[in-house]
């Protein structure tokens, strides 16, 4: 007899990027689908100056030094953050679960970009989130847009990815980011900004958080380490208003208890040295030579396939396809020739404000396989783009 579950476990769903991140191990595989940093771009990792110090457990809102840090580096760009009021996390990813675990009940509304950040929809929908998207162009989400959501249905919160967002790329103009904050504050709903590629910069733009824009509503702010330094690390942070901020903490304690402490110690020791600022300027030289290759390899192969915008950050190119395109088949295809990538489909929270799109990470792979890899998409979703209006073409005539 099965066992007899929650209703949440029901809601459980697998995300697609972990099942295709298993599928990329194979030998030959070119890999556009998953957010990982290089791995010759990567720190090297020794814990021998903490193996003593971080063998007890440690308190829940984390080591104190790297509280202090976070702190005071969340203050220099603008926010009223203390010490007391950060948590590090197991990822930023558990940041997201535990604002799902303090705001959602079953059907409780939430607004959210569309597209946004497919482990957050997964995430949240294990509560029971109900989503409402909000356009995404390129300047970030429309504030009327957001104002007549609000208006229409209070929700719990709104989830925005301001700053070079996954996966679109766009970052917000500070116009939209002050109007957005002024809305908020108006009304008095939570924003949750997550901010994990804010570092990611390859040309000038606004990264200011809307956060720093807030004065009266409830917010939660939350960063990453994974994407500058190492992700198997998992070490990851929030800060948030005094009024959230234990109830956080004492959801992270009846979780994990805290975050490992060895890596908090190392990361505060690197974070706060000299050879961070260098390991950070050949980070992202690396990543924008191959923003750059990524670029000249869609205009070279894409020109009639997509639309798109080289994006000023971040890990991703979106591509919005020019023709209908059944993109989980050409997944599987691509796969076959060695190649993966993101379809756009799993990045929307509903499904009235979708259209044909894929997302491709350009961090992981050389310039080299970059050029090979794009050429190779190309001509399997050309092949589905024809394919699919050659049925719809037979579907129409047998009618």
């Amino acid at each position: 007899m099965a066992p007899r579950l929650s209703r949440r476990a029901g809601r459980l769903t697998s995300s697609l990027v972990r099942d295709i991140l298993q599928l990329t191990q194979r030998p030959g595989m070119i890999s556009f689908a998953g957010g990982l940093p290089a791995i010759d771009a990567m720190p090297p990792l020794n814990f021998r100056d903490f193996a003593d110090d971080a063998r007890q457990y440690g308190p829940s809102e984390g080591e104190p030094a790297l509280r202090s840090l976070v702190a005071r580096n969340l203050s220099a760009l603008g926010m009223a953050c203390s010490v007391e009021q950060v948590l590090v996390t197991s990822g930023s990813q558990q940041g997201i679960d535990l604002v799902g675990k303090l705001f959602i009940d079953e059907g409780a509304p939430v607004l959210l970009e569309a597209p946004t950040y497919l482990a957050t929809i997964q995430a949240l929908g294990v509560y029971g989130a109900e989503f409402e998207g909000l356009p995404l162009s390129a300047d970030g989400i429309d504030p009327d847009n957001l104002r007549r959501a609000i208006a229409h249905r209070r929700p719990a919160f709104v989830y925005l990815i301001p700053t070079f967002q996954n996966p679109s790329g766009c970052c917000y103009t500070d116009e939209i980011r002050r109007a957005v904050a002024e809305i908020l504050d108006e009304t008095g709903v939570p924003l949750i900004e997550d901010d994990p590629y804010r570092d990611l910069v390859y040309q000038p733009v606004d990264r200011t958080p809307l956060c720093a824009y807030l004065e009266r509503t409830p917010w939660v702010y939350l960063g990453s380490f994974s994407k500058i330094t190492a992700p198997g690390l998992r070490v990851g942070y929030l800060a948030a208003s005094p009024s959230l901020f234990c109830g956080l903490v004492r959801l992270k304690q009846s979780s994990d208890l805290h975050t490992n402490r060895i890596g908090q110690a190392w990361l505060t020791q690197f974070l706060d040295s000299a050879g961070f600022a260098e390991h950070l300027a050949r980070l992202l030289r690396l990543y924008g030579e191959r923003r750059a290759a990524m670029q000249a390899a869609l205009r070279q192969h894409f020109g009639g396939l997509a639309e798109w915008r080289a994006p000023a950050g971040g890990l991703f190119f979106w591509l919005r396809l020019t023709r209908e395109c059944d993109t989980l088949a050409a997944l599987h295809a691509a796969l076959d020739r060695k190649v993966a990538f993101m379809p756009g489909d799993p990045f929307f929270p509903t499904g009235e404000l979708r259209y044909p799109a894929l997302r491709l990470n350009f961090s992981h792979a050389s310039p080299e396989q970059i050029a090979q890899g794009v050429a190779w998409l190309a001509e399997i979703l050309d092949e589905a783009a024809s394919a699919q209006r050659d049925r719809a073409r037979v579907a129409l005539m047998s009618r």
